[in-house]
């Protein structure tokens, strides 16, 4: 099956459905509301099915050309006392290949350019989403956490719902000599490998929402940690650092599709970054979409069959990453921990 589709956001989801769609063969427009595409962001980790997913969008060797495997890593306490493994060789060994680590930019850019400059359209507001509908045989809507193709067809009572943490990223210049994250009282530090050369940091806090704080601050709190941890803040610049406050999609939607409308990515299911899933359950969305719309004989029929081999997973995701968030930032840090190792043992 063949036809036009607009896809509403030029993010991971948006992007890696107009690779797919257009290698079907349909014709696709992509509508970006930002005045030009500027990719922003620092490590992502592709597990094995977002990377096959990529092998089928044709960019697989171009994903691991730019990658470096993610094989070992520990979760301490802020005092660099090892608390457990992160599951990393569980992974490869389930999924036949390691996480892959990569910045966001770099995954931002391969798809560009697998799309075509050509198939976007930056400084697009939609102003009538109905006339979408009309226009084409597919609307997509991959434009995030506060989607307008939500919000036109979709369940109404899904909302945006602050989960109480700041996330801070950016990259360092130093190698650690371990990676993995440092949980605390109410905040976590991470240490992973990005791209060859490069190391990423993150740090998630609890904060009120609303409430600003500078890289000074974030310094102050974590205080006393260990060293790699003192080291990288140490070295941060304030120019170069991202802070976000992460939030989720709450209700879950009871479909991510409506008519010949649907969703991909933090459109249907935004979630936290605790457990690095959100740009590969964007990779699987628009892998999954393009195939039910390759294999079946209708728009309405594709749809149908993508929401039903994706909400459900994806939804577990998003469960799953908000208690690995509480978990991780427990206040209570000694029952935590001997849960965490009882749990890795």
């Amino acid at each position: 099956m063949k036809g036009a589709a607009v896809i509403v956001g030029a993010g991971i989801g948006g992007l890696a459905t107009a690779v797919g769609l257009r290698r079907a063969g349909w014709e696709v427009t992509v509508l970006e509301r930002w005045p030009e595409i500027r990719p922003e962001g620092t490590a992502l980790g592709m597990r094995p099915a977002a990377q096959a997913a990529l092998d089928r969008l044709g960019l697989g060797a171009e994903l691991r050309r730019r990658t470096v495997p993610y094989r070992s890593a520990q979760i301490l306490a802020p005092d660099g006392r090892r608390l457990a493994d992160l599951p990393l060789e569980r992974i490869e060994r389930k999924g036949g290949t390691p996480v892959l680590m990569l910045s966001r930019v770099s995954l931002m850019e391969m798809l560009l350019d697998a799309a075509g400059e050509a198939t976007v359209r930056t400084g697009a507001e939609i102003s009538d989403p109905a006339d979408l509908r009309t226009r084409y045989d597919l609307v997509v809507g991959a434009d995030g956490l506060r989607s307008t193709v939500r919000r036109a067809f979709f369940d109404t009572t899904a909302r945006p719902r602050y989960t109480g943490i700041v996330a801070w990223r950016g990259v360092a210049a130093f190698e650690p000599p371990v990676h993995g994250e440092t949980w605390g009282a109410g905040q976590v530090f991470g240490i992973t490998p990005q791209e060859p050369g490069s190391t990423n940091w993150y740090a998630a806090v609890a904060t009120p929402e609303g409430h600003r704080e500078s890289l000074d601050d974030l310094r102050a709190r974590f205080s006393g940690w260990h060293t790699s941890v003192i080291r990288v803040l140490a070295e941060a610049d304030e120019d170069n650092v991202l802070r976000h406050e992460i939030h989720d999609l709450w209700p879950r939607l009871r479909s991510f599709a409506s008519g010949n409308a649907v969703l991909v990515g933090d459109a249907a299911h935004a979630m936290t970054p605790s457990l690095g899933q959100g740009a590969c359950q964007a990779l699987l969305d628009a892998d999954t979409l393009t195939t039910c719309l390759r294999e079946a004989g209708d728009v309405t029929s594709a749809l149908r069959r993508y929401d039903a081999s994706r909400r459900r997973p994806a939804q577990r995701v998003v469960t799953m990453s908000r208690l690995m968030t509480r978990l991780a930032g427990h206040h209570l840090q000694g029952p935590r921990n001997l849960l965490l190792r009882l749990l890795a043992a």
